[in-house]
C-alpha cells in the first residue's frame, strides 16, 4: 500500500484554488489622503481663529504690559516715552481714586460670595429634588445670566429712577423732599449696583451648583437615609463635602466676576460718586479726555496680576488632580 503525499510551496499555497472567489482586502494602515481643498478649508478653520485670538488677546495684552512703563497720549508712536516704574509709583501714592477702587472691588467680591452664592446653592438644592415645573424655574432664574450687563443696567435704572422707579413708588419716596437717589447718592449707589449684580449672579451660581449636584452618587443619599439622617444632616455631612470641586470653581468665577465688573457700573453712572472700580479707572485713563494710555495700562497690569494670582493656583491644582487620576 502506497500513499501519495505532496508538499506545497508557500507560493503555491498562496494561490487560490480554481473557481474560488477572490476578495480584495484593503491594506492595513491605509489612510485617505486629504485633498488640497480639504487642507485649505482646515487651514482657514484653524488659522483664522488662531490669528484673531493672538492678535486681539495676546498681542494687545503684551502691548499693554509694555505701555505700562511708558507715557503716551495716543497720538503717533513717536510720542511714546519710557518712564520705567513712574506710573506705578504715582498709582500707589498720588492717585486718590486707586485705593477706593480696590476697596470697592473687594466689597464687590464679598457681597457676591455671601449673598447670591448661598442663594444660588439653595435654589439648586430645591431644583435638584425634581419638583414640578423645575425646567420653568431654571429658565426663569438663569435668564438674567444670558442678558448682557448693559441691558441689566438699563432695566435697573428704571427700577431705581427717583421719580417713576418701582422702589421709590413702593416706599412713597418719589415726592419732592422725599427723594431717594439710589444712583447719585455715594452712600447708596454702590449697594444699589450690587443688588443688580447679585440678581444676575444668583442664576449663574444656581446652574454651577445644579451641575455639581447632578454628579453626586445617589447611593450616598440612600446610605445616609438608611443611617437615619434627616435632609439637612445628609446635605451637610454627605452632599456638601462632595461639592468641593464645584466650590473651587464657584470661588474662582466669583473672584473673576468681581475683578472684571464694568458694564453695569458704567451704565449706572459712569463709575463716579462712590462706584469707582479698577476697570473704570482703566477706561477713564485710556479713552477718557486725558488719554493717559501708559498710566491706564499700569492700572490694567495691576488688575492682570491680581487675576493671575487667582487663576494660576486653580490651574495648577486642576492639572495635579488630572495627573493623579
Amino acid at each position: 500500500m502506497t500513499t501519495d503525499t505532496s508538499t506545497r510551496t508557500p507560493e503555491a499555497a498562496a494561490v487560490p484554488p480554481p473557481g474560488a472567489r477572490e476578495t480584495k482586502r484593503a491594506p492595513r494602515g491605509h489612510r485617505r489622503l486629504l485633498t488640497r481643498r480639504d487642507r485649505l478649508v482646515l487651514g482657514l478653520m484653524a488659522g483664522v481663529p488662531t490669528v484673531l485670538h493672538v492678535t486681539l488677546v495676546w498681542i494687545t495684552a503684551l502691548a499693554s504690559v509694555a505701555l505700562a512703563f511708558t507715557t503716551w497720549d495716543g497720538i503717533g508712536f513717536d510720542s511714546i516715552t519710557w518712564v520705567g516704574l513712574q506710573n506705578f509709583k504715582e498709582l500707589f501714592t498720588n492717585n486718590p481714586q486707586f485705593w477706593p477702587a480696590v476697596q470697592h472691588n473687594v466689597i464687590w467680591f464679598v457681597v457676591l460670595i455671601l449673598i447670591p452664592t448661598p442663594l444660588g446653592l439653595f435654589l439648586a438644592v430645591q431644583l435638584d429634588k425634581r419638583i414640578r415645573f423645575s425646567r420653568v424655574y431654571q429658565t426663569a432664574f438663569f435668564l438674567p445670566v444670558v442678558v448682557s450687563f448693559a441691558v441689566i443696567g438699563f432695566v435697573w435704572q428704571l427700577v431705581y429712577n427717583p421719580d417713576t422707579g418701582l422702589i421709590n413708588s413702593l416706599f412713597d419716596a418719589n415726592k419732592p423732599g422725599h427723594y431717594i437717589d439710589w444712583i447719585g447718592d455715594p452712600d447708596l449707589n454702590l449697594w444699589a449696583v450690587l443688588i443688580a449684580a447679585s440678581w444676575r449672579h444668583t442664576g449663574y451660581m444656581m446652574i454651577l451648583y445644579l451641575a455639581g449636584l447632578k454628579g453626586v452618587d445617589p447611593s450616598l443619599r440612600e446610605a445616609s437615609a438608611l443611617d437615619g439622617a434627616n435632609e439637612w444632616q445628609t446635605f451637610r455631612n454627605v452632599i456638601f463635602p462632595t461639592l468641593r470641586p464645584t466650590n473651587t470653581i464657584v470661588l474662582v468665577v466669583t473672584i473673576i466676576e468681581a475683578l472684571r465688573a464694568f458694564d453695569l457700573v458704567f451704565v449706572f453712572n459712569g463709575g463716579a460718586h462712590g462706584t469707582e472700580l479698577l476697570s473704570i479707572l482703566v477706561t477713564n485713563n485710556i479713552i477718557g479726555e486725558s488719554s493717559r494710555i501708559g498710566y491706564g495700562s499700569a492700572i490694567a497690569v495691576v488688575l492682570l496680576l491680581i487675576s493671575l494670582g487667582v487663576i494660576i493656583p486653580y490651574l495648577v491644582g486642576t492639572f495635579r488632580k488630572e495627573r493623579r487620576s
